[in-house]
C-alpha cells in the first residue's frame, strides 16, 4: 500500500513540473530571442551616420562690358569656417554648345573649387546664355582677343582653362598664342585639334589634363589623339561616360579636377 502511495506521490510530483515547464516556456523563449528596445535603438543610430557638414558657397553674377558683352559667374574660396581667403589658383571655366555658365554652378562645380580654395570664373560664351552674340569673332585672333579681355578684366594673371567641346574654338588657338599664360590646362574633347601640326603641339609647355568619355568615340577619341602631342600630358578617361562626359560622372571627373589641381601649386 505505501509503495503504490508512493508512486502516486512521484506521478503527481511529475506532472506539476511539467505543467509549470509549460507555462513558463514562452516567457523564457522570449526574452532570450528579442533585444530590448533600447538595444534595438541603440543599432539604428550605430548604423546611421551623422550628415556631412554643408557650407554655403555664394556664387555671384555679373557681366563685363565691350563687344560683346560677357556674363560670367564666380564662386570665391573659402575655407572650413565659411570665411573668404586668397585663392590657391584662378580656374576660368568655359561650356560647351549645349550648356552656359549655369551647368558649372548646378553641377556643384563652382562650389567645389571655393570650398577647396580655387577662385572660379565660368563665363557664358557669345550667343549663350546672358552673354549676347557678335559678329566681331569670325577668326581665332578675335576668340584670342576675347579670352584676354575676359581674364585681364577681372584680375586673372595665370588661370588654368578649363574647355569642353565647342569652346575648343576659344581655347585652342589661345593655348597655341599665349600658353605661357596658362598654369594649366583642361581640355574635355574639345573640337579644334585637328588644325595644329605635331610641331606646334610639342612646343606647348603648359600642364594638361585631356578628359573625355570612353563612349564617346568620336570627338573623345579624336582630340584625345591630338591633344596627346602635349609634352606634359596626363589622361582621364571616364568609363561609361559620354561626350559630356563630366555630366555622366560628375564625381569622378571633380575628383580628378582636384586631383591635377593639387599638382600644379
Amino acid at each position: 500500500m505505501n509503495f503504490l502511495r508512493n508512486r502516486l506521490v512521484v506521478l503527481g510530483l511529475v506532472l506539476l513540473a511539467t505543467v509549470l515547464l509549460y507555462l513558463l516556456l514562452p516567457s523564457i523563449r522570449q526574452g532570450s530571442m528579442e533585444p530590448s528596445l533600447d538595444v534595438q535603438r541603440m543599432g539604428l543610430v550605430a548604423a546611421s551616420p551623422p550628415p556631412p557638414p554643408t557650407i554655403n558657397v555664394s556664387v555671384r553674377t555679373g557681366q563685363l562690358p565691350g563687344d560683346p558683352p560677357l556674363f560670367f559667374r564666380e564662386a570665391l574660396p573659402i575655407d572650413g569656417a565659411g570665411r573668404q581667403i586668397l585663392p590657391k589658383l584662378q580656374v576660368v571655366l568655359l561650356h560647351g554648345q549645349a550648356f552656359t555658365s549655369k551647368t558649372w554652378e548646378e553641377l556643384g562645380t563652382l562650389a567645389l573649387l571655393a570650398t577647396n580654395g580655387y577662385q572660379a570664373l565660368a563665363m557664358d560664351l557669345p550667343g549663350f546664355g546672358n552673354s549676347p552674340d557678335s559678329d566681331a569673332l569670325k577668326t581665332d585672333q578675335n576668340r584670342v582677343d576675347l579670352l584676354r579681355r575676359f581674364m585681364e578684366a577681372l584680375g586673372v594673371r595665370t588661370a588654368v582653362l578649363l574647355s569642353p567641346s565647342m569652346s575648343g574654338h576659344y581655347s585652342i588657338p589661345f593655348l597655341m598664342k599665349h600658353g605661357t599664360q596658362l598654369h594649366g590646362f583642361i581640355p574635355i574633347a574639345p573640337v579644334g585639334t585637328r588644325s595644329y601640326t605635331p610641331q606646334q603641339y610639342q612646343s606647348i609647355q603648359t600642364p594638361t589634363l585631356i578628359v573625355f568619355g570612353a563612349l564617346d568615340t568620336n570627338l573623345g577619341a579624336q582630340s584625345h589623339k591630338n591633344l596627346m602631342q602635349l609634352p606634359h600630358h596626363s589622361v582621364v578617361k571616364l568609363e561609361g561616360a559620354r561626350h559630356a562626359c563630366y555630366m555622366d560622372k560628375p564625381r569622378e571627373f571633380h575628383q580628378a579636377l582636384l586631383d591635377f589641381l593639387s599638382k600644379l601649386q
